[in-house]
């Protein structure tokens, strides 16, 4: 049975990631790692955090000096991952019981080396206010205008992050640019059609600052995709219109 490391980065998320801690710890799939990266200067959040996962030996807790970030927070906690894949889930969102074993299942009887599923939005009550169907990903064109990967409902094989794939440093949209790196290396992004996952939409959350995105959605096409300004901007614009058709 196949190790798979859980990797959490946690920046002020304390009010709901004792609900992602126990959705993990319930899955049918038992053989896991989970690997919690604190990424806050708050000592008190750090006290009440080291209080959830008290001699749970499924769980290791790496503390940042400073605060570097979701994207580089992950690349920390895959460099001490035991596992044979990789899975994602941000601090406030939900697996359903059976995520690991019913992806995993999926990924080896295929052979496919990342996967991502269905998922449901939920509010800051556990409320679902939508829902996002997974789309299969063979190449970059097909990505571009939109991202439509769920970073929490990623699993992929350890043997892609040898391929020194890793999230860049940016705020909002590193998860776009490593899927649109793995999709560079001709690997296919697959889907599978199970809602195995809730992500967690919140009015205060990072994610919904439209200037922000905006301004590193332009930096992913510019600086890691290497697209002209005229291009970048124009991918932006599609970018921004396929959000708000959602």
């Amino acid at each position: 049975m196949s190790l798979i490391s859980v990797i959490i980065p946690f920046y002020k998320k304390i009010n709901y990631i004792e609900k992602t801690i126990h959705s993990i710890l319930d899955q049918t799939y038992q053989n896991f790692e989970i690997i919690i990266i604190y990424d806050d200067s708050d000592l008190n959040e750090l006290i009440q955090l080291k209080k959830l996962i008290k001699n749970n030996n499924k769980i290791k807790l790496i503390i940042n000096k400073k605060n570097l970030g979701a994207g580089i927070s992950r690349n920390k906690g895959i460099k001490y991952a035991l596992g044979d894949y990789i899975a994602f889930i941000d601090a406030d969102d939900i697996w359903k019981k059976n995520k690991i074993e019913v992806q995993i299942d999926f990924m080896k009887k295929n052979k496919f080396e990342c996967s991502h599923t269905n998922y449901d939005i939920i509010d800051n009550n556990d409320k679902v206010i939508g829902k996002r169907q997974a789309k299969n990903f063979y190449k970059i064109d097909d990505l571009l205008k939109s991202c439509d990967i769920g970073l929490s409902t990623v699993i992929l094989s350890k043997k892609i992050i040898k391929l020194n794939l890793q999230f860049p440093s940016l705020k909002t949209k590193e998860d776009f640019v490593l899927w649109l790196n793995i999709l560079k290396f001709k690997i296919p992004i697959i889907s599978l059609n199970e809602t195995l996952t809730s992500w967690r939409k919140l009015d205060n959350s990072l994610s919904t600052s439209v200037i922000q995105k905006l301004l590193d959605a332009f930096k992913v096409y510019n600086r890691y995709m290497k697209l002209n300004i005229i291009k970048s901007l124009y991918y932006v614009l599609c970018l921004s219109l396929n959000y708000l058709k959602k």
